[in-house]
Order: C-alpha cells, then structure tokens, then sequence
C-alpha cells in the first residue's frame, strides 16, 4: 500500500470498518459470565448489540448449551439462520478454525481435519467471509498473556494452559488452495488471517498461480507465540507490502488490542475487537464487546474517521465479487502483471 502527503487525514481515508469477536472460543463461561453468550438466543442477542453499537463485520464461534465451543456444522447452520433474521446486514464471517477448543482431557488444542474444514464451504445459509489461515504455523496464544491476565480464569488451569500454548495452525499448501477454490465456487469470500510477511508472500504466488482470483482482504494477526508480535514494525512491513487494493485489518490481543487499534485507525485501516481478542480495558478492568465497539467508535469519531455502515462495509470488503482471470485480478489489486516470457525489468504495477 501506498501513503501519500495526505494518506493520514481522516477524508482521504475509507470509512472504518469495525469486525467484532464476541463469542471467545477460547474462554469457559465462567470466565466471564456477564458477557459470554451460551444459548443461540442469547449468542444472536450478542450479534444485535455489537451491530447497534457500530460493528458491522461479525466473527463467528458457536458454543454448545454446556457451554464448550460446537465442532457441529449443524450447530452453525442453525445460528447463521437466526443471524441471518437478527442482523440481515452485517457481514458474517465465520471462523475458519471452527473451534479449536481442547477435548477431552485436555491435553491437546486441535483444528478440525481438513476435510471438515473444507465442508464450511456447505454451510446454509453461506456466510458471506470464512477466515481462512495460509501457512502451518504454531499459535502459542498463551506467549503474550501475563500471570495476572489469565490467571483468574480457566485458562490457568494446567492442562488448558499447555493445550493453548501447544496449539499449532494447519494450513499446508494443498488444503489452502482447496479450500479457496471450494469456498469461491460456493460464493463465499475468503477473509485471509496472516502471521507474518511469509504468509502475505505465499498468498501473492496463490495469485500469481490463479489459485484465487478475487477481493483481497487479509487481517494481520499479531499475537505472538509462532505469529508476529505486536511491535509496529511488523505491522508497518505488512501494510507496505499488501496490496495497494487490498483491505487491511489488525489484531492483536489483551491489552494490545486497544494502542494497536488505535494505530490502524490513524492510517486509514480497519479494526478488530471483542471478547476473543481481549477481557481487558488499559486498566485491567473487564470489558465487554459491546464496550470495546463503543470505545472505538468514540476514539475515531475524535479522530475523525467515520465508521462504516453495514452497507459500505460491504463495498469496502466487496463482496460477493469475484474476478475471471488472473490478469483482472492483478488489475483490480493494483499489483504489477506477471513477468511475460523474455521481459527484462520489473513489470509496472497496473494504473488505478
């Protein structure tokens, strides 16, 4: 991405998209009960009051009715239904990683197998975005997190702490461009969930490959433990180097999520928060999703950058577009074409 002289003021910038996190797969409801929803009535109440406090992008995890995260397919057709009455014009956007939430004794955090990662691409109603990983990668979310962030909560138990800081991403090369293809070919857009300047160069050659030929929008995941960290140079790298007609959300978590938010607000990016993110304000009180939505709408309506409606976020993300060859979606992204057999030189990147 480029920045020019006056890249940083509020009316040169799109409207802020802001992406809510608030079912926290990660958490038992005991760890916040106020504000961990566990019914689906209570789950589509959750995505009504994020939507009124200015979210217009919604990430979706599903609980069971004892209150562990749902590896039922069956159980996310069911909410998307209801979502699907409650906030018809949000985005919905369902994580791709289903649940990660630790079985049985809990030794290990594992992903569901590929193939049931691949049928989020049967889902009914669809979503309209699956997050979706690109490169294996450890996900140690536990790196960040200090003794007092977690250690009231179920996180500190042994066996749940070594499974989250254990936990290990799978996304080899064969099952990210499967499920692309299969999630395009049902009309669903995939949301791409990078780690780090790798992943970002490995989604260019998907490209390049004409593995996906669509919108670009990609969240920068900066956790730490396997992912980059919150340092802006990190992040700085990304957005450089994504493209220019790309959409660019950052993520952090605890107590990071609020300065790096703030920091993508400034420079014309989009936002994410929530419960999954972190249960904390800057003081290390407990804050819920809908609080986090309203701080940030108060913090960029001081700045001046207006937040999106669900109808512009969609324009923004543009979805439901998708390209017809490699050469359109190098044009659309704004990226240079391909090297032409016998070319010398660097290829200029296509005029806007």
């Amino acid at each position: 991405m480029q920045f020019l002289d006056d890249s940083l003021l509020p009316e040169t910038q799109e409207k802020l998209v802001i992406t809510v996190a608030p079912y926290g797969p990660e958490w038992e409801p005991a760890d916040f009960p106020e504000d961990i929803p566990v019914t689906m009535e209570a789950q589509a109440q959750k995505a009504l009051d994020c939507y009124n406090a200015g979210a217009t992008v919604l990430h979706i995890h599903v609980r069971e009715l004892d209150g562990t995260g749902s590896k039922r397919l069956s159980k996310f057709n069911e909410l998307l239904a209801m979502l699907r009455e409650v906030v018809p014009d949000m985005i919905l956007q369902v994580g791709g990683s289903i649940s990660f939430a630790p079985e049985g004794d809990g030794a290990e955090a594992k992903w569901l197998s590929d193939e049931a990662r691949h049928m989020l691409a049967d889902l009914k109603p669809a979503p309209d975005q699956v997050t979706i990983a690109v490169n294996t990668t450890q996900m140690n979310i536990m790196d960040l997190m200090n003794d007092e962030e977690y250690r009231h909560t179920s996180l500190a138990r042994p066996e749940l702490y070594h499974a989250y800081r254990e936990m290990v991403v799978p996304a080899g090369p064969q099952w990210v461009e499967e499920h692309v293809q299969r999630l395009t070919a049902a009309g669903i857009q995939p949301h791409f969930q990078l780690t780090c300047m790798p992943d970002l160069e490995t989604l260019e050659r998907l490209i390049r490959r004409g593995f996906y030929k669509g919108p670009v929008n990609l969240t920068w995941v900066g956790i730490g433990g396997g992912f980059d960290g919150p340092n802006p140079n990190n992040f700085m790298e990304m957005i450089r180097r994504a493209p220019d007609g790309s959409t660019v959300t950052l993520e952090t978590l605890m107590r990071h999520v609020l300065p790096v938010n703030v920091m993508a607000m400034c420079m014309g990016m989009h936002v994410r928060c929530g419960i999954e993110d972190t249960l904390y304000d800057q003081h290390g009180r407990m804050m819920t999703s809908v609080q986090q939505i309203e701080q940030i709408v108060r913090i960029a309506g001081e700045l001046g950058r207006e937040v999106a409606t669900a109808k512009e976020a969609r324009a923004i993300y543009r979805i439901g577009e998708q390209y017809n060859s490699i050469e359109e979606t190098l044009a659309q992204l704004g990226m240079a074409p391909n090297r032409e057999p016998g070319r010398r030189a660097v290829p200029n990147r296509y005029a806007a």
